[in-house]
């Protein structure tokens, strides 16, 4: 297996005499994870000069985020392919808990295809159903896979009424479509010429006896058909087809096995795709188990036998290397980073924020100098209020701080910035009367498993009352390094501001974060605003900020 040592030199070599004269700057290494948030089950590729990357999102919406880079390090999100989970009402959280949570979309699939300039994505949601949205027009294929924000039009068309579980899309050399998906039987179906339609289907590997694979993803290369598969949750396989054919028969090698990553406290790089540089160099990005901040992706270059096969690079030490050469030396750089500071001022919300379900659209408005939140819901229960947004926390510590002005709160309101999972706490501001005070509420939980709400909190500090005419900064602190698999508990602070933002005021205990798996989706920060008597009430949120700390 080649070396990260050896790897080095040639890279290295290779980005010193790149004409750019800017990329001298630039790191000739980077570090993995490339990118320290929660985006898992990611199906990766190309068009052109462009990467993308799809994720799953589960309940939340919209679904299934794509972001964009351009040397498979640096990434932002552009768009979402799913704008409205149309899977069912309990999408829409109008019956209380456990609606949607730790449902909707799972592993997916997303490519282009450019004989008729489609994107397609594929999911299995409910009832045995793969729902399928696309977006026509982008000029992808022809403009060297660059998509202005406003050609993004995603369309749903009726769900194929087969279940492509965790399924990896394939747009073959002669523009035929291929689904592969299943667990554990490996299955490949091949889809109509518009590939909304299923032809047949086919099962082309059943493990040894015992063993679980899913996860797959769809490869034709050099004329030889790959399908990536992972063992949950600490190895990958390649199947590979003995054929000419799609449909096999495949036989299977390990390509990486419990392989030690770059972060301690965290799980084994699996589940992940594969994609190819525009200098034909071959990299595997998978993602990390790394709670309590969900799962992040990690990048490793490829090599290819003799006969055929990826391997995986490591270090010296057999281990996923923690820095590897830079895949791509470019001067093109991404735009719209998580971190960047957010006014809420432009048409629509930025694609790094996504609402607990499906968001009451009559209720949320963007103003030109804020975000307006009504009141969506008449509920005690902040896991049952509707139109939470949220958005994934930057590991390994970072500070959120949201803007608030609480002006038009009615009596009963409760709003406030959260830290959101299935065991949650907030830091917030309740109208009662004709006070309004800011508070800490904690042991917001779910319970594991129904997700069925077992506690809707406990007031845990309770500070100043507020005017009407002030506006009120709100900050959470949380440490997400990864903790998998251990006792520690990381925790989350809460601060306020009432002067202006000048000063800061820690507040309230410090909060525990679970580090359990079985929510999939890692702890966020979310801003909220619901009635406990009577809708009508509002905030405006003005700012967010995320810093790393």
């Amino acid at each position: 297996m080649k070396t990260l040592a050896c790897l080095l030199t040639i890279f290295v070599g290779l980005g010193a005499s790149h004409p750019h004269s800017s990329l001298a700057s630039r790191a000739a290494t980077f570090n993995n994870p490339v990118l320290w948030e929660d985006y898992p089950d990611l199906d990766v590729f190309r068009i052109g000069d462009v990467f993308y990357y799809s994720s799953s999102t589960f309940a939340y919406s919209p679904g299934a985020p794509v972001l964009k880079s351009y040397d498979l390090v640096n990434w932002t999100a552009v768009t979402h392919s799913v704008p409205k989970l149309n899977f069912g009402p309990q999408y829409d959280l109008l019956g209380g808990t456990p609606a949607g949570y730790v449902k909707g979309i799972w592993a997916s699939t997303l490519r282009y295809r450019r004989s008729n300039d489609r994107f397609y994505w594929y999911g299995c949601v409910e009832q045995n159903q793969t729902y399928i949205w696309t977006s026509s027009g982008t000029n992808a294929g022809v403009n060297n896979g660059e998509v202005p924000p406003y050609k993004w039009k995603w369309e749903a068309h009726p769900p194929i009424n087969a279940c492509y579980y965790d399924s990896g899309l394939l747009i073959d050399d002669d523009d035929t479509m291929y689904i592969a998906y299943g667990n554990p039987t490996i299955r490949v179906a091949q889809l109509s010429a518009d590939g909304l339609r299923q032809v047949r289907t086919q099962a082309v590997y059943t493990p040894p006896a015992g063993t679980t694979i899913e996860g797959s993803r769809m490869y034709r290369v050099k004329g030889t058909y790959y399908i990536l598969v992972t063992r949950p949750a600490d190895a990958e396989w390649v199947l590979k087809s003995t054929t000419d054919s799609p449909f096999g028969p495949y036989t299977a090698r390990t390509l990486v096995s419990r392989i030690n990553g770059p972060l301690a406290n965290a799980g084994f790089a699996h589940q992940g795709g594969m994609v190819d540089t525009p200098d034909g160099s071959w990299f595997y990005v998978a993602f990390m188990d790394a709670y309590p901040g969900g799962r992040i992706p990690v990048v490793a270059p490829l090599r290819w036998t003799s006969d055929g096969w990826p391997e995986v690079v490591t270090d010296a030490r057999g281990n996923w290397g923690t820095s590897y050469p830079v895949p791509v030396h470019t001067s093109k750089t991404v735009e719209g980073k998580s971190t960047e500071l957010d006014e809420f001022k432009g048409k629509e919300l930025s694609h790094h924020w996504e609402w607990n379900h499906n968001p009451d659209d009559s209720k949320w408005l963007l103003h030109g100098d804020g975000l307006l939140l009504r009141t969506a819901s008449v509920t005690g229960n902040l896991f049952a209020a509707r139109n939470t947004l949220t958005r994934r926390i930057a590991g390994p510590k970072s500070r959120g701080t949201f803007k608030l002005d609480v002006g038009n709160m009615k009596d009963g309101d409760r709003a406030g910035v959260v830290l959101f999972r299935d065991r949650a706490a907030y830091i917030g501001v309740w109208k009662q009367g004709g006070l309004v005070q800011i508070v800490v509420v904690d042991d917001l939980r779910l319970t594991e498993g129904t997700w069925t709400t077992s506690s809707t909190g406990r007031v845990a500090a309770t500070g100043p009352t507020v005017s009407n005419t002030q506006d009120v900064w709100l900050i959470i602190e949380a440490d997400i390094t990864p903790a998998f698999g251990t006792s520690t508990e990381r925790t989350t602070t809460f601060a306020y501001s009432i002067d202006g933002g000048k000063s800061f005021v820690r507040f309230g205990p410090a909060v525990v974060m679970t580090n359990s798996w079985r929510y999939f989706s890692g702890y966020r920060f979310g801003v909220f605003n619901f009635a406990t008597k009577a809708l009508g009430g509002a905030i405006k949120v003005k700012s967010f900020q995320m810093e790393l700390v």
